[in-house]
């Protein structure tokens, strides 16, 4: 079997790490991406920078994620990580749904699953903790979008679709990036990704009282999931995924020295939801010259049930117990990556190891 990861950094990053290996000081921001089920295949990795990389890590870090991420994000800010983790990867992966589960069902399923993640206790911890701050991204949908209708919805996302394919920034025409921030910044020490000014974004203080519904806004799927509505402090409207403009992200994250770690499913980047099939729409060098790509190689992929990694259409594709089955066999697959990375970044080899992004 080839190499277990494919690890690629942009420039700056790449020069660095060539000459100081990744020290965990040397991380400024984490990033964590939409996709659903497929952080399954990212769950032995997440349990490795928890349970050993970052373990004695005491300066700030900086996490930043939509849908899935924000609710793998969600685990590590907690005092006891690991605990929320295992909660968070049971809960999502023995999740069972109706034959034909509708809007509703599902997003009570989803509810159900985050505040399992997130305790009454875990809130504050969340909040407070002075490492690792967390923060996530939904979006403001407007017109047809905001429809519970599902045709309406249908056709809002249609012409927000092909807004998009003409340029990236009409999707400001259909929604609003909501970035839901940590509440110890202060003036001076916002992260760069606070001031994203790629599409017109509103800023919005986590809270004790929006904590939980900007989470799971952050991974309500447009016609899947209901809206959520009614979130405190934030303006008045319909939320929905963070993927739909932050899929997997082209912003920047982090200003000057630091890298800006990036374990994801796959080795490239799509930046918006409706990119998906734009095979040009990239992100643009400048800002990825700091950050370092993780993702499974097509060697791990390829030995794994079906050669792929989990994804939405898992739900339809399997019966309860085949799905389970091969979930399961996903997430124990993946802890030889988050063994793979720790020994490159423990014996130095990830020097001679890591490409050009």
């Amino acid at each position: 079997m080839g190499s277990l990861i494919d690890i690629q950094a942009g420039a700056q990053a790449l020069d660095y790490i060539r000459a100081n290996g990744l020290p965990h000081e040397s991380v400024k921001v984490m990033v964590g991406a939409s996709g659903g089920p497929k952080w399954f295949v990212l769950s032995g990795l997440d349990k490795a920078l928890l349970g050993e990389y970052f373990r004695n890590r005491t300066s700030p870090l900086d996490l930043i994620g939509t849908s899935a991420g924000s609710w793998r994000f969600s685990c590590y800010a907690q005092d006891d990580p690991l605990a929320a983790h295992e909660r968070f990867e049971q809960g999502y992966l023995h999740t069972h749904y109706s034959e034909k589960p509708d809007p509703a069902e599902i997003s009570r399923k989803a509810r159900e699953l985050v505040e399992n993640i997130v305790l009454p206790e875990s809130v504050g911890q969340i909040l407070n903790n002075p490492v690792f701050r967390f923060n996530l991204i939904a979006v403001r949908s407007h017109g047809l979008t905001a429809s519970e209708h599902k045709l309406l919805q249908m056709a809002g996302l249609g012409l927000a679709a092909t807004g998009n394919l003409i340029n990236r920034k009409h999707l400001s025409s259909f929604f609003t990036r909501t970035l839901f921030y940590h509440p110890a910044y202060g003036t001076s020490d916002k992260p760069a990704f606070y001031h994203a000014s790629d599409l017109p974004t509103e800023r919005v203080r986590l809270t004790e009282t929006n904590l939980v519904d900007a989470i799971l806004a952050s991974g309500s799927i447009p016609a899947v999931m209901q809206g959520v509505k009614h979130i405190s402090g934030a303006p008045a409207g319909c939320y929905r995924d963070g993927g739909i403009t932050d899929y997997h992200f082209d912003m920047r994250f982090h200003q000057g020295d630091g890298l800006v770690l990036y374990p994801h499913f796959y080795p490239r980047m799509i930046p918006g939801w409706f990119d998906k099939a734009l095979k040009h729409r990239r992100p643009l060098p400048q800002n990825t010259d700091n950050m370092v790509l993780i993702s499974p190689s097509q060697a791990f992929v390829d030995r794994l049930p079906y050669q792929k990694i989990p994804d939405r259409n898992d739900f339809a594709r399997f019966t309860y117990d085949e799905r389970i089955r091969y979930w399961k066999r996903v997430v124990d697959e993946s802890k030889r990556l988050g063994d793979n990375f720790i020994d490159l970044v423990n014996n130095g080899s990830i020097r001679r190891y890591i490409k050009a992004l």
